[in-house]
């Protein structure tokens, strides 16, 4: 792994990067001149063959291999960390002093070792709608980052606690990210449903079934592409407007899944009548569609051969996200993203046109089949 001098911007760490977040953020840091990135995940991200950057396989939980790796490295600037263990089912793990004490020693592991070399000068961390207590009680609308801190277990507040500490011990600021429904390109991955969306559309068409969307919910969403929170990113690394601040983030608008599945047919030539399975779980448990998915894979030279590789979790995600238990709430889960414009950041996006964006991108990097009409 050759480095060179640190360029302009500086010399950054994405912990997490194959990751759905971390994958965006590798693509947009190495795309400028100005950053030399080095990702850290036990995958190597799928990116574009063009992105340069240097991959550090590691596993965070080891305490003592982060510290030896983290010192051979030249004088490191800026931390992007998102990594995150989540518990099989994704939400039973959200309450798990378990997973949340796991959590809040991978962090630990990344950031000591490097605040101890007294080179860093900004890190950007992740939270999410959990930090508003929305998985556990009813919320206000919208959410604010101005609220007190919600008293839940969340291993948030242990992250947010230690960079907060350790900046003011070593002199390098932070930002704190809220973002919602993440979209993004990312295989293998807890919580992205494109990827889950995308393998059902192609499963769907290989076996001939109805293109219909399991669940019951018209849930309330707000999305954010993986591209514009990695812009975000990229502009709290530079800008003194994010520094010591906490910002929700999405694309700007609101979105139903159910209310966007026609449409989404449409764009994939898929018919959508007809009885949909119970769940995208249920669905991708079928024997019968692992082996479809295989043949798929082998004809199209896709780099997942493997279902599960691709998935990850997300299709419980999914589940989670059309089910009714978030359609049932009483208030829905929406940010305000006043403060994020404020400061000066002003980006957004059509959340259909993300969708189907991050779509032909997994087609691009032959993660799924050609699906989207040409």
């Amino acid at each position: 792994m050759a480095f060179g001098d640190e360029p302009p911007g500086g010399r950054i760490v994405i912990a997490g990067a194959s990751g759905v977040i971390g994958t965006a953020a590798v693509e947009r840091f190495a795309r400028s001149a100005r950053w030399e990135v080095i990702a850290v995940s036990r995958r190597r991200p799928v990116v574009a063959a063009d992105c340069r950057f240097h991959h550090l396989v590691l596993d965070l939980t080891d305490r003592e291999a982060c510290v030896a790796a983290f010192a051979g490295l030249p004088p490191v600037s800026h931390l992007v960390y998102a990594a995150a263990s989540e518990a099989p089912g994704l939400a039973p793990g959200w309450r798990d002093p378990q997973v949340i004490e796991r959590n809040g020693r991978l962090f630990a592991n990344v950031l000591a070792p490097l605040a101890d070399t007294g080179t860093l000068r900004h890190v950007s961390i992740l939270q999410g709608a959990k930090a508003y207590g929305a998985h556990v009680h009813p919320v206000t609308v919208p959410l604010r980052e101005s609220a007190e801190r919600d008293d839940h277990a969340n291993f948030y507040w242990l992250h947010e606690d230690l960079v907060r500490e350790r900046g003011a011990e070593h002199g390098f600021s932070f930002t704190i990210w809220r973002p919602q429904v993440l979209m993004g390109t990312a295989p293998g991955a807890a919580m992205n449903p494109v990827a889950a969306i995308g393998a059902y559309a192609a499963l769907c068409g290989r076996r001939g079934l109805s293109f219909s969307l399991p669940g019951d919910g018209e849930a309330l969403l707000e999305l954010v592409d993986a591209d514009l929170m990695a812009d975000a990113l990229a502009w709290s690394a530079a800008s003194p407007a994010a520094a010591g601040r906490t910002f929700n983030i999405t694309n700007g608008d609101v979105f139903v899944l159910r209310h966007a599945w026609a449409a989404l047919a449409d764009s994939l030539a898929l018919p959508d009548r007809g009885a949909p399975p119970r769940s995208f779980a249920a669905f991708f448990a079928e024997p019968e569609n692992h082996e479809a998915w295989r043949q798929l894979a082998l004809e199209h030279g896709l780099i997942r051969t493997s279902l599960g590789d691709l998935l990850g979790q997300s299709h419980h995600y999914l589940d989670l996200l059309n089910g009714s238990r978030i359609a049932a709430r009483t208030n829905p889960v929406l940010l305000s993203t006043i403060r994020l414009r404020q400061a000066g950041f002003a980006g957004c996006r059509d959340s259909l046109e993300s969708l189907l964006g991050q779509l032909k991108r997994m087609e691009d990097l032959k993660l799924l089949p050609q699906l989207l009409r040409r």
